[in-house]
């Protein structure tokens, strides 16, 4: 298993160790030990598994503490562009976003610890995504930011055709200056 730390040191690209032959293949996408070894000490209490179509936009979700959810996604099929932003105050890289490609041929995963919003757009027909969380959803807790706000100005690999297939929930979603006031201590944005 390769753990590679990315631009956000704390985001996680982990590419598990994939044993084939003539039958098909097999692999370890969880081994407490394992992970413990290379800093990811968590107790995961919820899986989740989602299905979407060419085109949808999945995010950017959180939840606030005492709500944060640690996250490890994966595809299990199709592609999708997988983007953490850094929301910790006070963090280097407050604000500051990671973006991977993750899909069932490359079988890489992400670690997104607590204090990161999450969103995925999926870039194959259909793509299945699956992620362990640290803590249970908690619908009073869950938040949004724009995928779209020219503040954080992520790099969204569209299709050419125009807008993401978006939830009313992610219509809705707060700017990055709205997340800002939402803070205790408004820093600079």
């Amino acid at each position: 298993m390769q753990v590679i730390p990315q631009s956000v040191p704390e985001i996680l690209k982990i590419i598990p160790a994939v044993h084939g032959d003539g039958r098909g293949y097999f692999l370890e996408t969880w081994n407490a030990r394992v992970f413990k070894d290379h800093g990811i000490n968590v107790n995961f209490v919820q899986d989740n598994h989602s299905r979407s179509y060419r085109g949808t936009l999945r995010g950017l979700h959180y939840q606030v503490a005492p709500y944060s959810q640690g996250k490890l996604v994966r595809v299990t099929l199709g592609e999708v562009y997988d983007v953490a932003v850094d929301l910790r105050k006070g963090s280097p890289t407050f604000g500051e976003w990671v973006a991977e490609y993750l899909s069932a041929d490359n079988k890489a995963m992400l670690w997104i610890p607590p204090g990161f919003a999450h969103g995925f757009y999926v870039t194959s027909d259909i793509a299945e995504f699956q992620y362990k969380c640290t803590n249970y959803y908690a619908p009073d807790a869950e938040r949004a930011i724009r995928w779209d706000d020219s503040k954080l100005a992520i790099n969204w690999p569209l299709s050419s055709g125009g807008a993401p297939r978006l939830s009313d929930k992610d219509k809705s979603a707060l700017t990055w200056i709205e997340f800002l006031k939402t803070l205790p201590i408004n820093p600079e944005a």
